[in-house]
């Protein structure tokens, strides 16, 4: 037997005993269209005023001018979440020689009881968060529920403190408009800074 067929075996094996195991919760639910795939639709984003990592109000309407990139997230999210809030580490340091302050980046809480400013503050300081152009929003369950419907988002709570959301990134023009949006994970960060580098010319 050589190398590459022990490989395969191993391969297949491993799956073999992965499909007795339980499934893993994702913390995503994933809304249309499919996984992975961007949908260009012009959509107004109602005004909105919540809370940031400072304890500070911050309002939506504070970035016109700006383009904006926003996701949503929770602290204690053990997937999806750090990937996406990896990823807009890596934009954020793209764009700060790129785009100077012309740009936004908004992480939106899905998990009020957890993710206090002070949680939400702690957490970008781990991804290296430059605070100055990118905030970590939170509010009572009241008032983020306005926001999540106003993006589409849908939000479940499961047991053992896991919550359930759409994975929506979504990019907003100077107008605050949605131009751009992204479900799941599988966008690039190249992506992402293609879609800015088109709609800031």
């Amino acid at each position: 037997m050589n190398l590459r067929s022990t490989g395969i075996n191993l391969v297949v094996a491993g799956l073999v005993l992965l499909s007795g195991l339980p499934p893993v919760a994702s913390a995503q639910i994933q809304g249309p269209p499919k996984k992975g795939e961007a949908r260009r639709k012009s959509v107004q984003v109602p005004d909105f005023t919540l809370v940031d990592q400072e304890g500070k109000p911050f309002s939506f309407s504070s970035l016109r001018g700006k383009l904006a990139l926003a996701t949503f997230i929770y602290t204690t999210c053990p997937d999806v979440c750090p990937l996406l809030t990896q990823k807009f580490a890596r934009i954020q340091q793209a764009l700060k020689t790129e785009k100077g302050s012309d740009y936004f980046l908004l992480s939106i809480s899905t998990d009020p009881e957890v993710d206090t400013p002070k949680v939400l503050k702690s957490y970008g300081r781990r991804f290296g968060a430059d605070f100055h152009t990118w905030a970590f929003l939170t509010a009572d369950k009241k008032e983020l529920a306005k926001v999540w419907e106003g993006f589409g988002v849908k939000v479940k709570k499961q047991g053992q403190g896991q919550i359930q959301h759409t994975g929506l990134t979504t990019l907003i023009d100077r107008k605050g408009i949605r131009r751009v949006n992204h479900y799941g994970d599988k966008w690039t960060e190249k992506e992402i800074l293609k879609d800015i580098a088109e709609l800031g010319s």
